[in-house]
């Protein structure tokens, strides 16, 4: 399970529309792209899917091409190939004070750590820890797993931080 409390500013990139869980429950639907750092220095647009409890009278105020600031749990969903990014909002801010791409905020993971745990250290010498660890989730009679990179910034490996023997 990956489950991100997080802070998120983009752009809606689709309008919202009303939806209905599976216990029956409307909510309003919408997606928004933001742009995240990438490799060397490059950037990567994604794109979010964003569940929020309201009413058709909001509806209005969701506007493909406007930018707006959410705060909320952002979750992962692996199916087959495809990472889907899901997003409840808890909060939605119309006139955002930053118009700076971004998603931030803090992770909470629970899977396994992977084989390399690394102590590494910057520029300056100041110590750090590299490590990859995976989330498995059942889907019907599949598992998928995800694959996050961790860089852990403290002197002292923390006791959880063991390499999967």
């Amino acid at each position: 399970m990956i489950k991100c409390n997080v802070t998120i500013n983009g752009i809606v990139s689709r309008t919202a529309s009303m939806r209905t869980n599976k216990e029956g429950k409307s909510y309003i639907g919408f997606a928004v792209k933001t742009t995240i750092p990438a490799k060397a220095g490059g950037c990567k647009q994604v794109e979010i899917f964003v569940s929020k409890d309201g009413t058709d009278a909001e509806l209005p105020s969701y506007v493909a091409g406007q930018r707006i600031g959410l705060k909320g749990v952002l979750t992962f969903r692996k199916r087959e190939e495809n990472l889907y990014l899901n997003f409840h909002a808890e909060s939605v801010d119309f006139l955002p004070e930053n118009e700076r791409d971004a998603i931030e905020g803090t992770i909470k993971f629970r899977g396994t750590v992977g084989k390399q745990v690394e102590k590494k250290r910057d520029k300056r010498g100041n110590p750090y820890w590299v490590f990859s660890a995976f989330s498995t989730e059942k889907h019907e009679e599949n598992f998928s797993f995800t694959w996050v990179r961790f860089i852990c910034f403290t002197a002292e490996k923390d006791g959880w931080l063991h390499p999967k023997a």
